[in-house]
């Protein structure tokens, strides 16, 4: 594991530029997703902290009790298209870390960049077959949820595709982590520091092209006047975007990944003009000299949007952010709760008070304070609540442990010499020195 740290270090360059070429993902965002992969292998390479386990000595007279977590055989991964690198690089590492084999499932919209990521685990010293990697769309997903030496399965996608993972994989009698879609919130509190929620929230909603389940996708400002400056301040940034080809080092936001991902946010688009919402920037009409055909879409920003509009309501996927004014900071809490998704939200305030109630009260799995896409580090855990995620494990850190493992306990007494009798209940202690005398079973208790 550390040789494979080593490796992907010396060609995280050439990775992400593999990436961005399948992908269209600007190199700067590739490099970044490289990066955070990278952070979970580091952490795997720590994994004989959390495999130690637990001892009890003399929990009965010479009884000793043993708490291991054992692995649990074969596992599998399947991952999706906006971060071909990354994900599988949360689940992987870890799994093998704990002592499992490991089947991955690339998209096979880009699974170039794990291939070549398996390349560098091979080179590494990884013996055969316990990273494998097969390629395919839903007929080699169902062949993975049917299997029975496929004990466990990880994926990250849709919430619908998510759900139906959760459904068939545990149907099968499988573990079942599966991470799922999001409509994630950034409250603007009147006293944020207006600048700051600005750039926040242009690398939060536009990085990436918004093909991210962390994108801030709304924006919550609190009052007419906060919305009002917050709107004025938004939009010749986003009109400014600087948009290019994967090859154009200077650019901020790169395509879609495919032409039906285009079209899609594009129909969004349609659809928030007819429901009646203010297309303050239009993002459809953008083109590219020389990239004409290229599957771009311009930054997009549409100000009052209500709870009941498509836009608001669907994960769109694309560079495409919605204002949403709230009167007070307990309606803009509403709003989020009443929402289907619960991945990720962020608030953004001077006041201690109000950060500190909004982390305690807000049903979402993961809270950013002034931070806009609150994504925890390798050796914490990633996931959110609500139809963001099915299942009761979150993905990589210590969860990922406990996902890929499983609990063993040992109870075992070597002779000391002392003698004792039969025990036919739980309630004697079965190796004490001095055993009360039997029962007859006619008043024996039969609690346990």
């Amino acid at each position: 594991m550390f040789k494979f740290l080593e490796l992907l270090t010396a060609n995280q360059d050439e990775l992400a530029r593999e990436l961005s070429r399948e992908h269209g993902k600007t190199h700067a965002d590739a490099l970044g997703e490289v990066a955070r992969g990278m952070e979970v292998v580091e952490f795997a390479c720590g994994i004989p902290q959390l495999l130690k386990g637990e001892f009890s000595r003399n929990v009965g007279s010479a009884v000793d009790s043993i708490a291991d977590r054992q692995p649990l055989g074969v596992v599998a991964g399947i991952t999706p298209f906006n971060f071909p690198a990354m994900v599988p690089m949360w689940m992987y590492p870890i799994a093998i870390a704990c002592g499992n084999t490991f089947v991955l499932k690339p998209s096979e919209r880009d699974p170039s960049a794990p291939m070549m990521a398996w390349e560098l685990f091979r080179e590494a010293g990884l013996p055969a077959g316990v990273l494998n990697v097969v390629h395919g769309d839903k007929e080699v997903v169902d062949a993975i949820l049917d299997h029975p030496n496929i004990k466990a399965v990880s994926f990250v996608g849709s919430t619908p595709i998510a759900e139906y993972v959760y459904q068939r994989g545990t149907k099968a009698g499988k573990r079942v982590q599966a991470l799922g879609g999001a409509k994630n919130h950034m409250v603007v509190m009147p006293d944020a520091d207006m600048d700051q929620a600005v750039d926040a929230l242009m690398g939060a909603a536009y990085g990436s092209a918004g093909e991210r389940c962390m994108a801030i996708s709304v924006a919550v400002p609190v009052g007419e006047e906060t919305a009002d400056k917050l709107v004025a301040a938004l939009k010749p940034r986003v009109e400014a975007l600087k948009i290019g080809p994967s090859t154009d080092d200077s650019a901020e936001m790169g395509p879609l990944v495919t032409k039906q991902a285009q079209e899609r946010v594009k129909s969004y688009i349609d659809q928030g003009v007819a429901s009646g919402a203010d297309l303050v920037v239009d993002g459809r009409t953008f083109s590219l000299q020389g990239y004409e055909n290229g599957y771009f879409v311009g930054g997009t920003l549409f100000d009052r949007v209500t709870p009941d509009m498509s836009i608001y309501q669907d994960e769109i996927f694309g560079p495409v952010l919605s204002v949403v004014r709230q009167k007070s900071f307990d309606e803009a809490v509403d709003l989020i709760h009443n929402h289907q998704y619960g991945n990720g939200t962020a608030i953004f305030t001077r006041d201690g008070d109000t950060a500190r109630t909004f982390a305690d009260r807000i049903e979402i799995g993961m809270v950013g304070i002034n931070v806009p896409i609150p994504v925890p580090v390798a050796y914490h855990s990633f996931g959110g609540w609500k139809r963001s995620l099915f299942g009761d494990h979150s993905i990589y850190g210590p969860e990922g442990v406990h996902f890929y493992t499983r609990l063993k306990t040992v109870t075992q007494r070597w002779p000391n010499g002392i003698k004792s009798g039969a025990v036919f209940t739980f309630r004697v202690d079965p190796c004490s020195a001095n055993p009360p005398p039997q029962q007859p079973w006619s008043t024996m208790s039969a609690s346990a």
